[in-house]
């Protein structure tokens, strides 16, 4: 599996089973409930939203992966991204990343912050190849299990109105 084999979209409410089902695949202890994730879901759609859910779809319709962003003011915050076991390290990851910052920026962000597992040199890579700086440390942030959790943040700028006018068109 590639991660170009799977397409991004907005979470629905029909999503929720599969992303369930691999949130306590991946995170196990640490995975969200269900009524966490109804809450953000709620928070996604109309005027006034502060979140923006995607999920990774094979052709299957089958789900290899989603992330999350929640938006307070101008800071966003990667709220989770997950990808399934056997999609990893083929660049799904970096695609929900891009797409949680390019809604940050939709929004109006002018920074994105998140947390990362002190022991998750992957995700950390991944960030820090996205621009993101440590900035600090959460002692005991995942429960249960008492792990730390490193601070990452990355300066947004949004688009200028060169930015948004196309030179060819």
């Amino acid at each position: 599996m590639t991660g170009g084999d799977v397409v991004l979209r907005e979470m629905r409410w029909w999503d929720m089973a599969g992303v369930l089902a691999l949130e306590t695949e991946l995170f196990e202890q640490d995975a969200w409930s269900e009524a966490t994730y109804w809450s953000e879901l709620a928070h996604s759609r109309g005027p006034g939203r502060t979140r923006h859910y995607v999920v990774a779809e094979r052709p299957d319709g089958s789900l290899a992966g989603y992330g999350g962003l929640s938006v307070a003011g101008d800071t966003g915050d990667v709220m989770t991204i997950g990808v399934t076991r056997d999609a990893q390290r083929a660049g799904l990851g970096a695609r929900l990343l891009a797409a949680l910052l390019a809604a940050a920026i939709g929004f109006g962000c002018r920074e994105v912050l998140l947390e990362v597992r002190v022991d998750n040199k992957p995700a950390q890579r991944l960030y820090q190849r996205f621009g993101f700086t440590t900035i600090g440390v959460r002692r005991g942030y995942y429960q249960p299990g008492n792990h730390d959790a490193l601070v990452m943040r990355r300066e947004l700028t949004p688009p200028g109105p060169l930015d948004e006018t196309d030179p060819h068109g």
